[in-house]
């Protein structure tokens, strides 16, 4: 039995070279989660004939299909196109990976760090690696390319493969093998490691070295098998305590340099931090998650603005780390962007934006059910990013036909999030802010 000897945060690196564009996230997150628009804007979905599936998100349920879901733009001025080959094509200037947030992480015997993003939302290990052609190697700016061959504890997987797709045709894949990875003083062993032998454009110009998936299992992309998440060794090595099978999320931002905590982040694997729960000065805040999916979905059945009540019945809520945005029904952001001046839908950027000199007295409070319990989004975080001509792109957004809301780092940064994954809970507490930071962000 592991003890919390040893176990430390992982700090959190926010992405120097991470550039906030709203529609760009906005347009990615059409790729990750598979879902059709129902706000009007450039980009929508439609059906492609095609003999197997994508791998990715909810579209993928329900395993290999006839058709798949094609994302496209439509030519300038002009109605969406029936014809997938009349439609435009989404490239890499058109959106960005949502990797805000890099957490270092080693591998391999000697330890080789790499930065990767952490998502709640995915279920591969995967980094860049030696195996990649050299015309990206040799292009790749600021990355840390994995070796395998440098490290002794490396074992290749016969036979076995991954592949990430979505439905703009961009893809990662490779081989598998494993080896020791280490995360916040805990060392796995034989851990599962995806290499990355192809990338397409989308994957290339994400500036992270991988992705460490922290959803569960059942959603990992490996094939003939599926292979476990790393917490999922953690828990079946028994290198967390028992009554610690968890980790949690503490993310911060450049608007917090004044508070206390100075905008710290940090994820922490087989403990909770107690100075960041003792802060808050509440007790935390548990609901039970539906795994079966394979997400931190959990019942998120209202929300408030300004203390009024939209009511959500039936709804869920999904925790994704690896979402900059929240994105909610169409009646709840109406809601939101009803109760700030100035706040219009904008067709071009796709998206809710509001006047960036509103102030946080002019900003509504907006709070969202975690189970049976209200927690805020704070005011500063409702405008994610400089939408031109004196307008900033909302921070929550459409979810057009998921029929969950993703809760990403919109509302995660007003938390500190308890992933536990022993109990299937979902735990939190409000994070404390001594004032609201809404200066515009970085144009």
């Amino acid at each position: 039995m592991a003890s919390l000897k040893g176990l430390q945060k992982i700090k959190v690196t926010h992405n120097k070279n991470y550039k906030k564009s709203g529609t760009k996230s906005y347009v990615w997150l059409l790729n990750k989660w598979g879902f059709k628009p129902t706000k009007p804007g450039p980009y929508y979905q439609m059906n492609k004939v095609s003999q197997t599936g994508a791998h990715g998100s909810f579209h993928k349920f329900g395993g290999k299909a006839h058709s798949r879901r094609v994302l496209a733009k439509k030519p300038v001025g002009t109605d969406a196109p029936s014809d997938a080959s009349q439609a435009g094509e989404v490239g890499t200037e058109d959106q960005q990976n949502d990797s805000m947030y890099l957490c270092p992480v080693q591998i391999g015997t000697p330890a080789q760090t790499v930065n990767l993003d952490f998502d709640t939302g995915s279920a591969d290990l995967w980094v860049w690696s030696t195996e990649l052609p050299s015309s990206i190697k040799s292009s790749s700016t600021g990355h840390i390319i994995f070796d395998p061959s440098k490290s002794s504890t490396f074992k290749t997987s016969s036979g076995s493969k991954w592949q990430i797709s979505y439905g703009d045709n961009s893809s990662a894949s490779g081989t598998v093998g494993t080896d020791n990875v280490t995360l916040g003083g805990l060392t796995i062993k034989n851990q599962s490691i995806e290499l990355a032998q192809k990338l397409s454009a989308q994957f290339q110009q994400s500036t992270g070295d991988g992705l460490l998936g922290l959803a569960f299992g059942k959603i990992n992309t490996v094939t003939p098998k599926a292979v476990a998440t790393p917490v999922e060794n953690m828990i079946t090595e028994s290198e967390i305590p028992k009554d610690a099978e968890l980790f949690t999320a503490y993310l911060g931002s450049w608007r917090d340099a004044n508070e206390p905590d100075k905008g710290e982040s940090f994820y922490t694997f087989g403990y909770i931090d107690q100075d960041a729960v003792k802060a808050s000065g509440q007790e935390i805040y548990y609901t039970p998650v539906d795994s079966s999916q394979g997400f931190w979905q959990f019942a998120s059945t209202s929300a408030t603005v300004n203390g009024k009540t939209v009511d959500q019945s039936g709804n869920t809520a999904i925790a994704d780390t690896g979402t900059t945005l929240a994105l909610v029904a169409d009646a709840t952001c109406e809601a939101i962007y009803g109760a700030i001046k100035g706040a219009t839908y904008d067709q071009n950027q796709q998206g809710w934006v509001f006047p960036s000199n509103t102030t946080a007295d002019n900003l509504p409070v907006v709070t969202f059910a975690v189970g049976d319990k209200q927690f805020i989004v704070q005011k500063e975080d409702l405008g994610f990013a400089d939408a031109g001509n004196g307008m900033v792109y909302g921070g929550i957004q459409s979810r057009g036909t998921l029929d969950s809301d993703i809760l990403g780092d919109t509302f995660l940064k007003g938390i500190y999030a308890i992933f536990d994954q022993g109990n299937s809970q979902f735990g939190a507490v409000q994070r404390p802010e001594t004032e609201q930071n809404v200066s515009a962000p970085p144009a």
